[in-house]
């Protein structure tokens, strides 16, 4: 039986993928092993996590006719929420005017997200549709990250369809300079601390030598 017709894999392993697969030989491993392979058509407390460190993330969309468009959006860790089982939002920043990801989403609301965690190397691909809501308030209030200044100009609500933890190779492993610096300044207080308590040992053991 091929499990991959299962509703949360069915995107990705369309009749044409497939065909690939079953030319180069990895179809049978694929049919056999997709209830294992972490495709999940809702969220989970394990995303939330994942969410929770996400500071940028890559949105693809596709015009009327196909052509492809990728974008980077960012924002402070956790800037992506979840808002209910099937949908995550972000508030969406005022930038170069552009608006070429909210058309394609009127024409053709599918879209695609890929979430990095280069630290852990980890990646996150998430697959629904999308649009932009500009005329609700209370939505932009609550997606607005706090203490972050940036104009907040609409919101983008993701609508899953599925998502899954990709595999970790290849993935290089990074680190975000918040991170790096405040490990090094924790490094830092301690080896001051460090010294200071050798002071004052050679200190008393200076004293207990000079006594007669």
């Amino acid at each position: 039986m091929d499990r991959t017709d299962d509703v949360t894999t069915h995107v990705a392993f369309t009749p044409s993928v497939k065909a690939i697969q079953a030319e180069r030989g990895s179809r049978l491993q694929y049919a056999r092993t997709a209830p294992r392979l972490g495709y999940q058509s809702a969220t989970t407390d394990g995303l939330e996590d994942f969410l929770a460190e996400v500071d940028t993330a890559f949105l693809a969309t596709a015009s009327a006719d196909g052509q492809p468009y990728a974008q980077h959006r960012g924002g402070p860790k956790g800037f992506i929420r979840i808002l209910d089982a099937t949908t995550l939002g972000f508030a969406d920043y005022l930038g170069n005017r552009q608006y070429i990801s909210a058309g394609n989403l009127q024409d053709n609301p599918r879209a695609f997200l890929i979430l990095m965690d280069y630290a852990h190397q980890r990646r996150i691909k998430l697959w629904g549709t999308a649009r932009i809501v500009r005329d609700d308030a209370a939505l932009l209030d609550r997606l607005r990250p706090d203490g972050y200044r940036a104009r907040v100009d609409q919101a983008l609500l993701f609508t899953l369809g599925t998502w899954d933890i990709n595999c970790p190779q290849h993935i290089p492993q990074k680190f975000d300079a918040a991170d790096v610096a405040a490990a090094l300044q924790r490094l830092h207080t301690r080896i001051a601390a460090l010294e200071s308590e050798n002071a004052a040992l050679r200190a008393i053991q200076g004293a207990d030598l000079g006594r007669p």
